[in-house]
């Protein structure tokens, strides 16, 4: 007895430190005393307790029942070599055969419940990985959706998307699968540990002892490979990210004719990948084979320690006959023990990755009151504006400018000048360094980030196309337009003749980012969208910059009916775009206003613009 005390004493220290040192507790934000105590395995469960309460239920269950089956079988060998069953005839069940009949009925029953609560239970614990999915993916999806423009622009897609999709189904794949061995293994030894202390103290150390032995194996391997978890699941993104990049770039790598280079990065970040995985795979077999073979020299030594005690008539063989397969039951379990610290691990690296991905600020809303019941005027106003992109100088530089309600105004300007910086000021995707941005007169940071976007139509100079129907991308965001508006609007973004020219018309499916339009057609698409729309200020950047020039004419003729009473935005490189506008802004390098004025005024100054104007031209000599 004071053998198996150590034992005791042993693997509960393992388990204490392996719950101490788990890899996403030690990483984990600082919090409250009451947050630091819960496990990283309860946070992932979160509100799903009562299911985990009853699937454990089911399982503590199904174990009792199974290791009770063992015990009928025990006493089945029981009849067989000595004629009786003691416990039996204790029950008033004496004769051989009516004992026989009496276990097989017994065993029936518990086979059959064994059955059904394995049933259960295993309908219980995938549920409970579905749920935690579910949860986890949904309440993940919808902290990505109002991160901070800088921070998700920061991330790679892919890195993003798997972490929605292969690390938050880890969290529950672990649930549907792993967590139930764990539970069966425990309430194996909560009751087979105290029935051998009763019942055959003499050989519980033998057939216990691999315990803490493979407890300390398994948490040590836990222990000594999370890093390399951790580089496996990166090398396996990075692969991941490679590949996504390569199939979109396909018009790219063929026309550079770099097919076999990009093959070549493929195999080698394979080979990465492969000898990281290969790496985690050895480690992972190598723990096995070490379990088992501490399982079975165990086994070895309960029957044969065992088997000498029955002889010398210290153990009764009553005793020993049911006992003998029990412990070997929990023993092969624990072969199991490497699959699930496998399994454990890396949950707990997808829930490191999941959290981190959480751990991004979201958009911060407005400190002020709504916009109001009145409707919006669209003036919007620069005042004295510095902004940088983080690591890099100054983009915009104490910029001032004031574009007028109800009045179309273009900006023009070199590359780099800030032009497209400008719209995202406007919509509130970034917020100045210094200065202000304001609407009516209010300025953005006051004013709630969804009113602002509702009352503003953003068409940028890549415009995202949603892999579905043409009718239902210009409906995006108005979603109960009626079809003949959606056609409306196709109209005025000179998108309607070539849809009608497509059998299916807006019915037709259009794939991913639109690839099965042009670029010309992909900008009217969008164009029609923000038409549709139809919020009192629109921002255009560069969005007709894909269509030919008689297009863009028919375009610009039809936007100004669209534009009256409306406040316009126009950003764009070609000067023919703005040359109708109300007021154009030219913006300099440095993110600073070189002129400003009508088409006409901004050449009579003989300026940046009035060079520009030539040279696109072809009037400026060579």
């Amino acid at each position: 007895m004071a053998a198996l005390g150590v034992v005791a004493a042993a693997t509960t220290h393992v388990v204490r430190r392996a719950w101490r040192t788990s890899p996403a507790q030690a990483q984990a934000p600082s919090a409250g005393p009451a947050e630091r105590r819960r496990h990283p395995l309860l946070e992932i469960v979160g509100p799903h307790r009562r299911r985990l309460y009853r699937a454990s239920a089911l399982s503590v269950a199904c174990q009792v029942t199974e290791l009770t089956l063992g015990v009928f079988l025990g006493w089945t060998a029981l009849i067989l070599i000595k004629g009786e069953a003691a416990p039996l005839v204790k029950l008033g069940v004496t004769t051989a055969s009516a004992q026989l009949w009496t276990l097989a009925g017994a065993v029936a029953v518990a086979c059959a419940a064994v059955a059904g609560l394995a049933y259960a239970s295993g309908v219980q614990w995938r549920r409970l990985g579905q749920d935690v999915q579910r949860t986890w993916r949904n309440e993940t999806y919808a902290h990505v959706q109002h991160l901070e423009l800088r921070h998700l622009e920061g991330q790679r897609t892919t890195r993003v998307a798997n972490v929605l999709t292969d690390d938050v189904g880890q969290l529950g794949a672990f649930f549907a699968g792993s967590a139930n061995d764990v539970l069966q293994l425990a309430t194996s030894l909560a009751v087979l540990v105290p029935l051998f202390l009763l019942l055959a103290p003499e050989i519980a150390w033998i057939a216990f002892l691999p315990i803490p032995i493979v407890a300390w194996l398994s948490f040590h391997y836990h222990d000594k490979v999370a890093a390399d978890y951790a580089v496996s699941s990166e090398n396996r993104t990075r692969l991941a990210s490679q590949l996504a990049n390569n199939l979109e770039a396909g018009a790219t790598v063929k026309s550079f004719c770099t097919e076999d280079y990009e093959a070549r990065r493929i195999d080698h970040l394979g080979s990465v990948a492969q000898e990281s995985n290969e790496q985690t795979d050895r480690s992972t077999i190598r723990h096995s084979e070490v379990v088992r073979i501490t399982t079975t020299t165990s086994m070895a030594g309960t029957l044969l320690l065992g088997g000498r005690s029955v002889l010398d008539g210290t153990l009764p063989f009553e005793v020993f006959s049911p006992l003998i397969g029990l412990p070997q039951m929990v023993l092969m379990r624990m072969n199991r023990l490497g699959g699930i610290v496998d399994q454990y691990q890396r949950t707990l690296v997808s829930y490191d990755r999941v959290r981190r991905l959480r751990a991004l600020p979201v958009e911060t809303d407005g400190t002020g009151a709504s916009l109001g019941p009145e409707p919006v005027r669209g003036e919007l106003a620069l005042n004295q504006v510095t902004f940088a992109y983080p690591g890099r100088p100054p983009v915009l530089e104490d910029l001032s400018l004031t574009i007028e309600a109800g009045r179309t105004t273009g900006i023009v300007g070199a590359t780099g000048s800030g032009k497209t910086t400008i719209a995202k000021l406007l919509m509130r995707f970034q917020d100045a360094g210094l200065g202000s941005v304001r609407l009516d007169g209010r300025d953005l940071r006051d004013l709630p980030r969804r009113e602002i976007r509702e009352a503003i139509g953003f068409v940028s100079q890549e415009p995202f196309l949603f892999d579905g129907t043409i009718a239902e991308n210009i409906r995006y965001g108005t979603f109960e337009a009626s079809d003949a508006a959606v056609a409306d609007a196709a109209r005025l973004a000179e998108a309607h003749a070539f849809v009608a020219g497509f059998p299916d018309g807006y019915d037709t499916v259009i794939g991913e980012r639109g690839s099965a339009l042009s670029g010309g057609q992909r900008q009217r698409i969008a164009l029609a969208r923000a038409i549709l729309k139809d919020s009192p200020v629109v921002i255009l950047d560069e969005a007709t910059s894909a269509v030919d020039n008689e297009t863009e004419a028919a375009i610009q003729r039809a936007l100004r009916g669209f534009a009256a009473d409306r406040t316009m935005v126009i950003i764009a490189h070609r000067l023919s775009t703005i040359r109708h506008a109300d007021r154009i802004y030219v913006m300099d390098k440095g993110g600073v206003v070189a002129e400003h004025g009508t088409h006409e005024e901004l050449l009579a100054q003989r300026g940046l613009y009035e060079s520009l104007w030539h040279l696109q031209a072809g009037e400026l000599a060579a």
